[in-house]
């Protein structure tokens, strides 16, 4: 089924060669996609791709919709409608909490939130001069890494999962996060005090512009150090840093869906025992969700009947919402 599904990727998506051979051969496996076949082929097909996300003091699972595609011939025949439902059987199935993806194209939100997803995910942009001068650090080396290193890998990860909700990216995915750069005309540079890694960032040149994807640093003399780098190596003076969304100023990135309500309710009642809540769930999707959850000093309750009070009537996306937004999400590195 692969070259089945890369024909239809090649059909579908504007990507590069070089990029649909580096997904499929590193990112794809049977196991994480699901199809539809009609007339012996494959006509849509989507993948699953699982990443660790932080949220309300834990880090749980959820699944990443990829490479969402319908042959044109096949098209407003609700064949994604399907593949959807179906993800999300196996996705609960499989203990996951979430699910993200990132839309397309802009029309592509409002399709997914009929489907549950709700537009929680954002990010800010940060303008930034890059130094032209070199800084007097001579304690502090800058290298470009060109391919795997645990020690630069580790310090990613740390300072990832300290973002209070953010997904999240293990050792496999960032080996494919390094191949990428290659590819899209990008770097990733590491900094080192006395050998040990206090800064990293992930850049990537477009036609006109610098984008750093990721800048992660430990101090202000860190940072420095990497723009300073960052501007030697690319020959900008300016580049645009995308940061974690700002409340006043930020842009529409990626969509949540809750998979498991209960657990989710759970993580939050957790994490925020001073709220109380009675929501009346209403998931079309995933019926399993249907029910009435009660939030109270730290411990959700879930019953098929109305206990005394008045509880809100959501709807699956509307919860998702609610759980999510307050703590800005935020998600990057995700190949799209």
């Amino acid at each position: 089924m692969k070259e089945e599904v890369k024909e239809l990727w090649r059909l579908c998506f504007d990507d590069s060669e070089a990029f649909t051979e580096l997904y499929f051969r590193m990112r794809y496996s049977e196991k994480v996609n699901i199809a539809i076949r009609e007339g012996g082929r494959v006509v849509s097909a989507l993948q699953m791709l699982p990443y660790p996300m932080t949220f309300c003091n834990r880090t749980v699972p959820t699944s990443y919709v990829s490479g969402a595609c319908t042959h044109p011939d096949f098209r407003e025949k609700g064949l994604m409608r399907r593949l959807l439902a179906k993800a999300f059987e196996t996705m609960r199935r499989e203990g996951v909490v979430f699910s993200t993806l990132i839309p397309a194209e802009p029309w592509l939100f409002g399709y997914y939130a009929h489907a549950g997803y709700a537009s929680v995910f954002r990010y800010s942009v940060q303008e930034l001069a890059l130094p032209q001068k070199a800084p007097r650090l001579p304690e502090i080396s800058v290298e470009p890494v060109s391919c795997f290193q645990e020690d630069v890998y580790a310090y990613l990860n740390r300072k990832l999962s300290e973002r209070p909700c953010c997904v999240q990216h293990t050792a496999e995915d960032f080996r494919v996060i390094i191949e990428d750069l290659k590819l899209g005309d990008g770097w990733l540079f590491a900094a080192k005090r006395y050998g040990t890694v206090t800064g990293v960032a992930i850049v990537y040149k477009g036609s006109d512009t610098l984008t750093i994807n990721e800048l992660l640093t430990e101090d202000e003399q860190t940072e420095t150090g990497l723009l300073f780098a960052i501007g030697r190596w690319t020959g900008y003076e300016h580049a645009s840093a995308l940061r974690p969304p700002e409340e006043n100023d930020s842009h529409p990135l990626g969509m949540a869906r809750i998979i498991h309500a209960r657990k989710a309710l759970s993580l939050y009642a957790s994490a925020f025992p001073e709220k109380e809540m009675s929501v009346a769930l209403t998931d079309k999707q995933l019926p399993e969700n249907d029910g009435y959850y009660h939030l109270h000093h730290g411990v959700c309750q879930r019953s098929g009947q109305p206990s005394s009070g008045e509880y809100i009537r959501m709807e699956i996306g509307e919860l998702t919402e609610r759980l999510l937004r307050p703590l800005r999400p935020y998600m990057s590195l995700m190949l799209n």
